[in-house]
């Protein structure tokens, strides 16, 4: 019989419900080293909280979050709550020993982030921060295909990650438009970050443009508060490999739901790809004979692990919540020692100081050095 893992959840919504699908979802499809039983989920009111636990399978609530962090029994603390309360509870939840696992960003400026990497690093807490898109096989294949020099020598690269859900005028002042929060660039740019990062390496060099469109929104109580930060960023970027290109961070992109794009282009080759179609990797080749080429659609299939986990045959296609899956499933198997972190806070901290490095670009109006 597998030993446990105690799972305690702070935040009900959107998120937390992704994340308990994740944890369902990857004990069955996945032969894991532990079984994660979900112990308690903490909200703002208990009438939440107690909503949660019955919709989700949680054999507690709670409208205190410090009550799952100082239960000895739970082994890890799962943060979904708003970005600006990332820090307190990681650092408490270090503090009792716990592995954290915490959506992005992981906190709204890279010093607070580096303060929670440097503890759970001192304590030996196995940390996870939210970003699943990476866990894609087609992304992972495109890493792959890089790595092995499919694409001949890498010279440019264009991402974004552009959605329209702050695109209406109307719609309220959120935690995500206060600094705290980030605004664009931190909340869904960050996804655009990551993926660069993951596929090329090292961002060194960066100059940033961060624009608020939408320049005030309904406080909630009749009037209206200033908007400070951005509804869109665009950045040129410099690689270490000695690529360059642009990665934008978008939420009042009109019509667009989950626009996480990139391309690659290579003295051989190029990819392509959109997570409106996360299945697909589209390839170039100058290999391919004079008027047979053209990009080619290589689909998802269980020749691309771990697809075939989820579905024997091609072309049935993974979604979003199979990603969160993949993700849990890494992050288990780090907590048992079997491989590292799949993206640790360490790498969180990474992506918070291109953020800071781009928004202050924009203030300097200059091209600066990501160290």
């Amino acid at each position: 019989m597998k030993n446990k893992l105690r799972l305690g959840l702070i935040g009900s919504g959107f998120m937390g419900k992704t994340h308990v699908f994740g944890f369902a979802a990857a004990q069955r499809v996945f032969e894991l080293p532990y079984d994660v039983e979900l112990a308690c989920i903490a909200d703002v009111s208990i009438a939440q909280a107690e909503a949660a636990r019955s919709a989700l399978g949680f054999a507690h609530a709670t409208d205190d979050w410090r009550t799952i962090v100082n239960d000895p029994s739970i082994d890890i603390i799962d943060i979904t709550a708003p970005n600006a309360l990332h820090k307190e509870m990681a650092l408490a939840a270090i503090a009792a020993g716990k592995h954290v696992y915490c959506e992005k960003p992981l906190a709204p400026l890279a010093a607070d982030a580096r303060e929670m990497t440097e503890a759970a690093e001192r304590a030996g807490i196995k940390t996870q921060v939210g970003f699943n898109y990476l866990c894609n096989p087609m992304i992972v294949l495109a890493k792959q295909m890089i790595a092995a020099g499919e694409l001949g020598d890498i010279r440019g690269y264009r991402g974004l990650h552009a959605e329209d859900y702050m695109v209406d005028e109307s719609s309220p002042f959120t935690f995500r438009h206060d600094p705290a929060g980030g605004g664009a660039l931190a909340d869904i740019g960050s996804h655009a970050l990551a993926t660069a990062e993951f596929l090329l390496g090292p961002i060194r060099k960066v100059m940033g443009d961060c624009v608020t469109m939408i320049h005030d929104r309904p406080d909630g109580r009749g009037g209206r508060k200033t908007v400070t930060t951005d509804d869109v960023t665009r950045a040129f970027v410099r690689f270490e490999n000695g690529a360059s290109g642009s990665i934008e961070g978008n939420w009042i992109a009109t019509g667009r739901k989950m626009q996480h794009d990139f391309e690659v282009y290579g003295t051989k080759g190029a990819i392509s790809f959109t997570q409106e179609r996360f299945n697909e990797l589209h390839f170039y080749s100058t290999a391919d004979a004079k008027g047979r080429q053209g990009f080619r659609k290589i689909e998802a299939g269980p020749d691309h692990a771990p697809y075939g986990r989820f579905c024997v045959a091609p072309g049935h296609q993974l979604g979003f919540n199979d990603l969160k899956a993949i993700e849990v499933a890494g992050y288990i198997e780090a907590i048992a020692g079997a491989r590292p972190e799949p993206f640790n806070f360490r790498a969180g901290l990474r992506i918070q100081t291109v953020i800071e490095a781009i928004q202050r670009s924009s203030r300097e109006q200059s091209w600066l050095t990501v160290e």
